[in-house]
């Protein structure tokens, strides 16, 4: 490798508009992983993302007659504000080509510097291509996002910092991959200065084309990208940064989006800082690498590289992080129709917390039941199917089935013939273990649950929608059960939302 990236590092023109970044300890992955996990903040830029650095320093090496003509770049948000807010501060004209797909986020704070943004296709390439386009026609200089020495140089300052930053040893430096500009910067410093430090490269599974590159030992292009971590979504990596990568980086590791979500909530436990996926990447990797290296008592960073999270993400993140973290286990779980069965169901897994429960009667012989229940060890969904199906109730494990964790737990439901003198309830339980067990105890055995719908969310107490067959003569008896039980509860049962989706038989009793 040429010293040449060396020079270009410690020469770089970033702090301009950068900020040297902490270096923290997060104490709770410290202390659950059993190592020193250092976090390096990038997301603390002004742009919420280390991408400023690679910019600036290639356009505040721009000669100023080039810079007077305008710069054109294509980026899926981070890269972009990095340009625009460079742009800003030298006073050119900035052109962003950006994929459709960009969060809303990135995009309006790309315009807010002033930039004119441009958005073509559903990847990094495709925006890619159309710059190059515009490039040529408006007479712009291209900006590239990663496969240029001076925007490499630029993220390579990272590993300045975190070498001055922490002198004491460090066994690996945990870094995400998209185009390869971030890694290769940093593998380009490390590997000069303190080569005995590991450099591990991070991609999510459906997004992995430096690994494969690496793997093939040539630049391979996908057809197609998952676009969840959508900052490190590129097909082709660059030529100089494959190079380098391949040249310099010791490992890599692969990563899912449950596991990403899992990082997301980690980071914020530790720092309260909402990282977005691309940003949460190399926790991830880090964590995974540890588990199966079996590491212990070792100084690893993982570098925090970017938090312009699109707010309406949360939601999916929340909902998967529990799965990433080995923390919930779903199940698909068949009983008889009949009386007792779902009691003896929720008498099983009492014990522990329930964190999800889907319903619907559909005929009368069998029942479906979609459960999540929280687990402490990735070895206790088998117990758990085990222990269910000793006991008569066939059970699949669906923690790792995709369709069923993002489709079907949603869907579980609809109308039932067979659920006549139906009655339709909301009420709000205690978020404690025992309130379903204290539900089912209080209520007549005579009654039937036709439907129950319940979803942890964290909050003190929990919402379920439950459906009860009271036979008709029974309403004194079902007040004095509402009376009995003293959770908050609301009569839906003339709810047209439940008359349009999920209503069957209209002989219901009133109450």
């Amino acid at each position: 490798m040429s010293t040449d990236y060396l020079k270009r590092i410690l020469t770089s023109r970033v702090y301009d508009v950068a900020v040297p970044t902490p270096l923290e300890k997060a104490k709770s992955l410290s202390e659950r992983t059993g190592n020193e996990f250092l976090l390096k903040l990038e997301d603390l830029q002004p742009i919420f993302s280390f991408k400023i650095r690679g910019a600036y320093n290639k356009m505040a090496n721009l000669s100023a007659t080039v810079r007077d003509r305008g710069v054109i770049a294509a980026s899926a948000g981070n890269h972009a504000q990095g340009v625009a807010l460079s742009a800003h501060k030298l006073g050119c004209r900035a052109v962003i080509v950006m994929p459709t797909t960009t969060p809303p986020v990135k995009i309006e704070a790309v315009r807010r510097f002033g930039a004119e943004t441009v958005l073509y296709g559903e990847s990094f390439s495709d925006a890619y291509e159309k710059a190059l386009e515009l490039e040529k026609s408006e007479n712009l200089t291209f900006v590239h996002p990663f496969d240029d020495p001076d925007v490499i140089a630029g993220q390579g300052t990272i590993a300045l910092e975190i070498l001055h930053r922490h002198p004491d040893p460090i066994d690996a430096v945990f870094v995400a991959i998209g185009g390869g500009g971030l890694i290769a910067g940093v593998a380009a410093y490390i590997k000069q200065i303190r080569p005995e430090i590991k450099v591990i490269g991070v991609q999510t599974e459906d997004s992995d084309a430096m690994i494969r590159s690496v793997e093939a030992g040539r630049r391979v292009r996908m057809q197609d990208v998952g676009l969840f971590s959508d900052g490190t979504a590129v097909k082709q990596v660059g030529v100089e940064t494959f190079r380098l990568t391949r040249e310099l980086v010791d490992d890599f590791v692969r990563v899912n989006t449950d596991e990403l979500c899992a990082a997301i909530r980690d980071v914020f436990q530790d720092t309260r800082n909402i990282l977005e996926p691309a940003g949460a990447l190399a926790i991830a990797g880090a964590k995974r690498y540890l588990a199966e290296k079996r590491w212990k008592g070792k100084t690893v960073v993982a570098i925090a590289s970017g938090a312009n999270m699109n707010f309406d993400r949360l939601r999916f993140v929340a909902e998967r992080a529990e799965v990433g973290e080995d923390k919930e286990a779903l199940f698909g779980v068949t009983l008889k129709e009949e009386r007792g069965s779902f009691r003896r169901l929720c008498a099983l897994i009492d014990h522990r917390n329930v964190t999800e429960f889907n319903y619907r009667m559909s005929d009368n012989e069998d029942a479906h039941v979609f459960i999540g229940v929280q687990i402490s060890t990735p070895d206790e969904p088998a117990k758990i199917v085990a222990t269910l199906e000793k006991n008569g109730f066939p059970t699949v494990d669906l923690t790792q089935n995709e369709m069923a964790k993002t489709h079907l737990r949603h869907m579980v439901g609809g109308r039932s013939d067979y659920a006549s003198n139906e009655l339709l309830y909301r009420f709000e339980f205690p978020e404690r273990p025992g309130a379903l067990m204290r539900f089912l105890s209080t209520m007549h055995p005579d009654w039937n649950i036709s439907l129950f719908h319940y979803r942890n969310l964290g909050a003190d107490f929990g919402r379920i929608l439950v459906g009860i067959q009271v036979p008709p003569g029974q309403k004194t008896r079902f007040r004095a059960f509402l009376n009995e039980l003293g959770y908050p509860h609301w009569n839906e049962t003339d709810n047209p939302a439940y008359d349009l989706f999920l209503g069957g038989l209209r002989t219901r009793p009133t109450a």
